[in-house]
């Protein structure tokens, strides 16, 4: 049986998204909103019956032979697996009244199925190569998703997502030619999977290797220098695209450097060098960079956009740690950010199609027109500053403490110091919004502020509610995903 989930799961949203496509009886938006629905709650089941199968492996083909395509469940699958059908089934079900009578609608359903099924073989690749194919196939399917309006921005965007993404993945595909030619066995294994005399014997090139290929992935996570993509193509997007690009795809950048890291080339081969100087130094300019953005600007999705640089690099900082309390919060903050950043962006989306406004300026008054929006983007808000005993204080406090304790000269204490003040810019960004939207003020200006209701359909209002839920539920009881994150540090570190 596990076998054939193994397999299934990743074709299974390829197969629907074809049937979306070709069959005559989905045509209609009612028909075909019930049938993306119910793939998207098969698509979850399947992610929740194979992680509870545990671990397992299935050998595809080989495409010679030394180089295997090959799925495995492991602990890291399953827990990015997860999360992906979550959030792929919330922003789904956001996305049937947000996109309402949208002509383009059957291309938006089959393209968002088809990244899905690219996503599960991510998550689900036992080898580099199997990663890397369903790596290419996730952007290039997806580019369909920030081109959805078809207008000269969206094409813009899509082309600079589009040429950004391949270069990052190019710089991948290098360090995978190395990486496979030097490895014992090409299965991702804990601990690495580089051969010793390929380490004393190459270790020099192999640490120039791994720096250009966590750079190259980098790139889908929006780390500095190759961040210039996220804040272009995310406030283009339909929201309900939005939402996942930043939410779920970011994070799959993260999961190719983990698998590099913590499975190919080994922690042990990375702690203490100067690549790993860099990339620290990289992630936390990344931090503090991308929130200095998204103060800076004003157009609401932007602005969104530019935090999720920032957050982003806040995982990749506590991976290049290299130690288990870090790990922790890195993964804490990985689910974490998923949910607040999703429920960020729908609540944009449904603020911009209920009231046409897109600058932060012109949203006074909008607590007022749309409360329990503007209450789920607030209590999200707060989250994502770390406000406890919402979700995001824990993976913030675990990612500090791991700095602390880690030893590691200077970024035991400039770590913590560039999260704290990326926290407070986080504040002086997100709270303003939900201020002004709630307390318009008294001056000359309010008797021009529209202050009618609108608020969302219940449509788009109970997915944010699941989500802004579940914000407040994990940072109650962190221990639902804790445990886990603390499983797969222990297995790794």
């Amino acid at each position: 049986m596990q076998a054939f989930l193994l397999w299934f799961t990743p074709l299974f949203p390829l197969l629907c998204g074809m049937l979306c496509w070709f069959l005559p009886c989905i045509q209609g938006k009612k028909t075909r909103n019930a049938f993306v629905f119910l793939a998207l709650c098969v698509n979850m089941a399947l992610s929740v019956w194979l992680s509870l199968t545990g671990d397992g492996q299935l050998y595809l083909f080989s495409i010679t032979g030394t180089i295997p395509i090959y799925f495995q469940s492991d602990l890291l699958g399953r827990l990015f697996l997860l999360l992906v059908g979550a959030m792929w089934l919330n922003s789904g079900a956001f996305s049937f009244d947000y996109l309402g009578d949208d002509p383009a609608q059957r291309r938006y359903y089959t393209f968002y199925l088809l990244t899905l099924g690219a996503l599960n073989g991510i998550c689900l690749a036992g080898t580099l190569v199997t990663m890397y194919v369903c790596f290419e196939m996730m952007t290039l399917l997806s580019v369909a998703l920030v081109l959805h309006n078809m207008t000269k921005e969206a094409v813009a965007a899509g082309i600079k997502y589009l040429v950004y993404s391949v270069a990052g993945a190019m710089m991948g595909l290098f360090g995978i030619f190395f990486f496979t030619q030097n490895a014992v066995t090409p299965v991702f294994t804990p601990g690495g999977v580089l051969s010793p005399e390929a380490v004393s014997s190459q270790g020099a090139m192999l640490l120039w290797v791994l720096l250009v290929t966590i750079i190259g992935f980098g790139t889908k996570a929006g780390m500095f220098p190759m961040h210039g993509w996220l804040p272009t193509a995310h406030p283009i997007a339909p929201a309900c695209a939005s939402a996942v690009l930043s939410g779920v795809i970011t994070k799959m950048g993260v999961l190719c450097i983990i698998r590099v890291i913590y499975f190919v080339v080994g922690p042990e081969f990375l702690r203490g060098t100067w690549v790993q100087t860099v990339l620290l130094i990289l992630a936390l300019c990344t931090v503090f960079m991308g929130s200095m953005m998204a103060f800076k600007v004003t157009g609401l999705k932007k602005r969104l956009a530019y935090s999720t640089v920032s957050q982003v690099s806040y995982i990749l900082f506590g991976v290049f740690m290299l130690n288990q309390t870090a790990f922790v919060g890195s993964m804490l903050h990985l689910y974490f950010h998923s949910i607040m950043k999703n429920a960020l962006f729908l609540c944009a989306g449904a603020v911009i199609v209920k009231t046409g406004l897109h600058d932060v300026r012109e949203l006074k008054g909008v607590g007022k027109r749309m409360p329990v929006t503007m209450w789920c983007f607030t209590l999200a808000g707060i989250g994502l500053v770390g406000i406890p005993p919402l979700s995001g204080f824990m993976s913030k406090w675990q990612l500090a403490t791991g700095a602390i304790g880690s030893g590691v000269a200077v970024f035991s204490w400039l770590g913590p110091v560039v999260l704290l003040v990326s926290a407070l810019l986080t504040a002086a960004y997100l709270l303003p919004v939900s201020i002004d939207g709630f307390f318009p003020g008294h001056n000359a200006g309010e008797a021009a502020i529209d202050l009618s209701p609108c608020e969302a359909s219940w449509g788009m209002t109970i997915p944010l509610l699941i989500l802004t839920a579940l914000t407040i539920v994990l940072g109650l009881c962190p221990s639902i995903v804790q445990n886990a994150a603390e499983a797969l540090a222990a297995l790794l570190l």
